[in-house]
């Protein structure tokens, strides 16, 4: 009888060899399918990139834009805003760099919209994304490479001792989760928000977001949410001429700190987390003066609590002389969360934390998120970083962001209406005032400039700050010196002509 090899428990080798030679021919037929594969993608993506919209609805009615509208009224809450709903809203059929395009074909610069980090349809995320849906698409359970090359890629953007990831779907999940590890961490329940802060839209992170609970529908700030002032050094306490303003609105971080560990404030739940933007955009683009984060992440370690630098809106090299915003104050925090720009539009988003961190909440409540890191969305992710590399799109932030603070400074010699121009590379706000001794916002005028430069310039805008008197500026990181002269040349007509304004005249939602 002839001798059996065997292995993996006791598997004929002939049958072995079989199986890898069939596995070989398999191979080597996906490959040749993927390669005619490729080629259709090629094809697809391009024919895709000139495909009208739809222009028949789901029962087959011609659909116009009149038409999507009063269809987006009836079947949608009307909490679900509509950009420029008061004069004229927009249809967007398709976008490229930073422009958008209309049904008409009509070109809006676009100066807003930080989804679109790389561009928008920037060719190579476009490509990684469709690629990788040709092939596959499934959960995080399964071993995938996207995952752990994204995950080298951010983590090296990290400062150590950050060295865990979690994917999610959106900032507003990335908060909520960093809230749920805060609290597993210290067993403690207080949290430290900014006034006019906004961290998301789930149900434990509007109660953190000052800017959404203080508002019209909001139910009011929680006994366990303790809100400090934000370091705003053009309306605040605390102003651009005073070189300690930082310290000085950290001492109100201590100070709450120091209540809630003593028992005169909160529910008695310990300090968990100190929860800041690392630039306040609906704030109206506050950042933090020097040395404010400093003195609050001391303060709040002290207490037993964890510093969370919320990057939702400027991180990925948007702020020019830095890839995170909570570099620019030269600390490290426990948790940073990230979204809107990291997929480019997919739903993307991640928080990073610490070992330490990450072990305490493995404590046997499991985490799974399904579609949270899925395989087309980590390409997606893989892309950007690599796009922001190869083209020096941080470096181009801080040298176009530097050139339109400059013209803005140039027309706000011009034009008093201009109280203060701020910011840090391509995250700007222009923050309009009645005067400039008062610095009464100016909210009715910046709806008007707005609309104007919309209707009139085909440049897309947005009111922001509590006021919606801010004119913020953070378009996709492509945006050039070219797009920085349309949009100053622009407005400086705007400017020059704006004459009476309405106060009552209904504001430009965007």
């Amino acid at each position: 009888m002839t001798a059996r090899s065997t292995r993996d428990g006791g598997v004929p080798m002939s049958a072995v060899l079989a199986a890898a030679a069939t596995a070989t021919v398999a191979a080597v037929v996906w490959m040749a399918k993927r390669r005619s594969a490729g080629s259709a993608l090629d094809r697809g993506l391009k024919e895709a990139a000139t495909t009208p919209p739809r222009d028949v609805d789901a029962i087959g009615k011609p659909l116009t834009k009149a038409g999507i509208h009063g269809l987006r009224k009836s079947q949608f809450c009307p909490a679900q805003s509509v950009s420029y709903a008061n004069v004229d809203p927009l249809l967007v059929v398709r976008g490229e760099g930073a422009r958008l395009y209309d049904e008409r074909g009509r070109s809006f610069l676009d100066t807003r919209n930080n989804v679109g980090h790389c561009g928008h349809s920037c060719p190579a995320v476009v490509k990684a994304i469709a690629s990788q849906a040709a092939a596959l698409n499934t959960n995080m359970r399964y071993l995938h490479p996207n995952h752990v090359v994204l995950a080298q890629k951010l983590l090296a953007k990290c400062p150590a001792p950050l060295d865990r990831v979690f994917f999610v779907n959106s900032g507003s999940e990335a908060n909520d989760l960093a809230l749920r590890l805060a609290r597993t961490k210290t067993n403690h329940e207080e949290i430290i928000c900014v006034q006019h802060a906004y961290h998301g839209h789930t149900h434990e992170v509007i109660n953190i977001s000052p800017y959404k609970f203080n508002h019209k529908g909001g139910k009011g700030q929680k006994p366990w949410v303790h809100v400090v002032d934000a370091p705003d050094t053009f309306r605040g306490a605390y102003r651009e001429d005073d070189p300690e303003a930082g310290p000085k609105y950290a001492q109100q971080v201590a100070d709450t700190c120091e209540k809630i560990k003593n028992g005169t404030a909160g529910t008695g739940g310990g300090v968990a987390a100190f929860f800041i933007e690392s630039g306040m955009s609906v704030a109206g683009v506050i950042l933090p003066p020097t040395g404010y984060l400093k003195k609050c992440y001391q303060a709040v370690r002290a207490a037993g609590g964890v510093c969370v630098a919320d990057e939702v809106q400027v991180g990925f090299g948007r702020m020019g002389s830095s890839f995170w915003g909570f570099q620019q104050q030269d600390v490290v925090p426990d948790i940073i969360t990230m979204g809107k720009p990291f997929g480019n539009g997919m739903p993307l988003a991640a928080v990073v934390t610490t070992s330490e961190i990450a072990d305490a909440f493995h404590n046997g409540l499991e985490y799974f998120n399904t579609f949270g890191g899925n395989p087309v969305v980590c390409a997606a992710g893989i892309a950007v970083l690599d796009f922001v590399e190869s083209e020096g799109l941080q470096a181009h932030a801080a040298r176009v962001g530097e050139y339109m603070r400059r013209r803005l400074r140039d027309l706000a010699a011009k034009h008093e209406i201009i109280g203060d121009v701020r910011g840090e590379g391509l995250f700007i706000g222009i923050d309009f005032v009645k005067d400039r001794v008062t610095r009464a916002p100016a909210a009715a005028e910046c709806s008007v400039i707005c609309s104007r430069l919309k209707d009139e310039f085909l440049i897309l805008t947005s009111c922001d700050g509590p006021d919606e008197n801010v004119l913020v500026v953070k378009p996709p990181m492509v945006f050039s010196e070219a797009d920085v002269d349309e949009t100053m040349d622009a407005l400086g007509q705007v400017l020059e002509t704006l004459g009476e304004i309405d106060e009552n005249a209904a504001r430009t939602p965007t």
